[in-house]
């Protein structure tokens, strides 16, 4: 590692977070007294104040005594021709499988093995103090769903670790079935608080109804706090997932029709210096198969204990009312035309307020995330600058960050960066002094020299790890950068015009960046209120311009956008091919890495992002959206795809615009 300690401590912005007072490192404590005495204390946390006590077992009698389910139960019978004793008990071992069995013993034996793993993993578990003691007010006062956002496997654990610590009630844990499995492991989660969501539910309806209506009698008795991804998976590319609202409209439904008064929403943010998985995502990403959770797997994953991890933080935003927040949007009293034990199906205005929470949520993720010294360096890492430039580039980039608003995690320390690139010693190293990416130089036992496939693969797999860093800090110029290239790319600087580009970039890139519905012109305003504090734009009613000053930011924030736009563009190119007219998902995604493929190895394209399956299948779900793209289904439910290739080229030509004039070795797709 060479160093360039002179550079590092030339800080322009002269900036020492208030974070640091703000956050309390709940590993210190662990670090001077006993991890067992932690454990064996007295737990007495105050529950919320409506909620009986009701045990595991009495929470699963109260499911399957519902009137909804005996309802669903009577329909499902009559569907099927089976009798409705057996189809109750076939939801009784549904309910079985999924439920969780919280027991205090339990959450003490992971309190204590959580300490010793977590002192191993990570320097410090920083959380906002204030945002625990809000939670506990909250708590008390009304239902709570916990919403954090989902990096690692490691989120739940500390977040029901963190909780223990304080003495807040532990949460019950929407988890994935695959976890169930895991001998022992699985069992010790249940009683520890998970309950288990098969994956592929499809339009099973009476594993549907059991799980609605455990979610809601949760909730509806304060049982616990309900723990949930509002993103649904765990973000593979370490920036937020579009929201999936199933869980959502369960853990609303209560309040819709007015079974409770209110329900607070707590966005979670989980940011970590170094991410377990982060090997393991990228080649997920490469198209290698995720390996399945096992306890034996578990057991052999124990050389991460050797690693460092740095630091994570935890931030508890403040705890949004459901009551205040749907205050006009939704009119409760289209609940009252049924019985509430009836089944009904939640109208569009519901359906659209229960997205646009679940964005409110995602922002407020974004906006208390902490980011680390290294999310920033990854912005520029990936240019091949001699060390003492990224030096100087990063922390310029500190001061923009900034001023944009972000929250820095930045040791008051002059080798902060060159701390960081140790800690991600495995993809990058200043040689000669100069950074560059450390691929993979080891392949199977016995194999031969490397293909140039094989190549491209090793490289993108590196260039894919530090991009996920950097990603981690793209919801903080997301907007800026979108008006820079709109700026740049339309003809003239009529406001109006730049506005329309703006909108094209926020409506195609919707599902790979996450934007409040309906808040365009916010957005826009918002983008130029930034770009104009730091001088790279100037605007007034009429228009927009970028000054000569302002160009080495705005140079910089199309830049971040490029990867994504070559991406976009190889999926065109694929898609408008004569010989893909209807297809599969499973038969794109193949076709496209290998399309992106030839054309890194030919040189027409720099970006290896663009190998991404994450990011090919969001082209593909904007496509969709965009009517460019149409679903057929077939008898032998398999999804099929049609390709409108006139929309698609229309679509391309328009991006086209963007890469003619930023990508330095653009492809352009033929209308013949």
């Amino acid at each position: 590692m060479c160093l360039s300690v002179l550079y590092e401590c030339e800080d322009p912005s002269g900036y020492r977070p208030e974070e640091e007072k703000e956050f309390m490192d709940i590993l210190e404590e662990r670090r001077r007294s006993s991890d067992l005495g932690h454990a064996l204390r007295t737990f007495t946390p105050s529950p919320y104040k409506g909620a009986p006590p009701l045990s595991a077992g009495a929470l699963n009698r109260k499911v399957l005594e519902s009137q909804y389910l005996r309802y669903i139960t009577k329909e499902v019978a009559m569907e099927t021709g089976e009798s409705v004793d057996l189809v109750r008990e076939e939801a009784s071992g549904i309910l079985e499988e999924m439920s969780q069995n919280l027991q205090l013993g339990f959450i003490r034996l992971l309190g204590f093995t959580l300490s010793k793993v977590f002192k191993r993993l990570f320097s410090h578990i920083n959380v906002n103090q204030e945002g625990l003691n809000r939670l506990q007010q909250a708590i008390q006062e009304s239902p709570v769903i916990l919403m954090p956002n989902h990096r690692s496997y490691v989120d739940f654990l500390v977040l029901s670790y963190i909780l223990f610590t304080y003495d807040l009630p532990i949460p019950v844990i929407a988890a994935g079935i695959p976890l169930m499995d895991m001998k022992m492991v699985g069992e010790i989660l249940r009683r520890s608080g998970a309950f288990f969501i098969r994956r592929a539910i499809g339009s099973d309806k009476l594993y549907w109804a059991v799980l609605s209506e455990y979610v809601k009698t949760i909730v509806r008795t304060g049982y616990a706090p309900v723990e949930f991804y509002v993103e649904g998976l765990r973000s593979r590319t370490l920036k937020s997932l579009t929201p999936k609202l199933g869980m959502m409209h369960m853990v609303l439904e209560p309040f819709f029709k007015g079974e409770v008064y209110d329900i607070k929403l707590v966005p979670i943010s989980i940011s970590y210096d170094r991410v377990l998985e982060e090997s393991l995502l990228a080649h997920e990403l490469l198209g290698v198969p995720k390996p399945r959770e096992t306890t034996m797997g578990l057991l052999k994953a124990r050389r991460v204990l050797e690693e460092d991890y740095g630091s994570m933080h935890v931030y508890f935003g403040m705890p949004l009312s459901v009551r205040q927040l749907t205050k006009g949007r939704v009119d409760r009293c289209e609940y009252n035309l049924l019985p509430r034990d009836l089944p009904q199906r939640p109208s569009v205005e519901t359906q659209e307020c229960v997205s646009w929470l679940a964005q409110q949520v995602i922002r407020v993720q974004e906006q208390n995330s902490i980011l680390s010294p290294w999310s920033l360096m990854a912005c520029l890492v990936l240019q091949g600058l001699s060390w003492e430039l990224l030096t100087q580039k990063t922390l310029r980039l500190k001061g923009l960050a900034i001023s944009f608003g972000a929250r820095l995690d930045w040791p008051g320390r002059c080798t902060v960066m060159a701390s960081s690139m140790a800690l991600h010693r495995s993809v990058i190293r200043c040689h000669r002094g100069r950074v560059t990416l450390l691929e993979e130089e080891e392949g199977p036992v016995g194999a031969g020299p490397f293909t140039t496939e094989e190549g491209v693969v090793r490289r993108a797999r590196a260039v894919l790890m530090v991009a996920a860093y950097r990603n981690q800090a793209l919801h903080v110029f997301i907007r800026p950068a979108m008006l820079a290239l709109a700026v740049h790319t339309t003809q003239g600087s009529r406001r109006e015009d730049i506005y329309s580009s703006f909108r094209f970039l926020l409506d195609l890139f919707s599902n790979d960046f996450i934007f409040i519905t309906g808040r365009s012109s916010q957005d826009f305003e918002e983008a130029c209120s930034l770009l104009r504090k730091c001088g790279a734009v100037q605007t007034s009613q009429q228009e927009v311009t970028s000054p000569e000053e302002g160009q080495s930011t705005t140079s910089f924030l199309r830049a971040l956008l490029q990867p994504f736009i070559d991406a976009y563009q190889v999926v065109f190119s694929h898609l408008c091919v004569e010989d893909v007219a209807v297809f599969t998902e499973r038969q794109m995604v193949p076709a496209v890495r290998s399309l992106a493929t030839k054309l890194l190895l030919s040189g027409e394209l720099k970006s290896y992002e663009a190998l991404s399956s994450d990011t090919q299948k969001n082209v593909l779900s904007a496509l969709l959206r965009l009517g460019a793209v149409t679903r057929l289904r077939t008898g032998f439910c398999v999804l099929l795809l049609i390709a409108n290739k006139p929309a698609i080229r229309r679509l391309a030509d328009t991006l086209g615009k963007n890469v003619e004039m930023t990508c330095p070795t653009p492809f352009i797709i033929s209308n013949e």
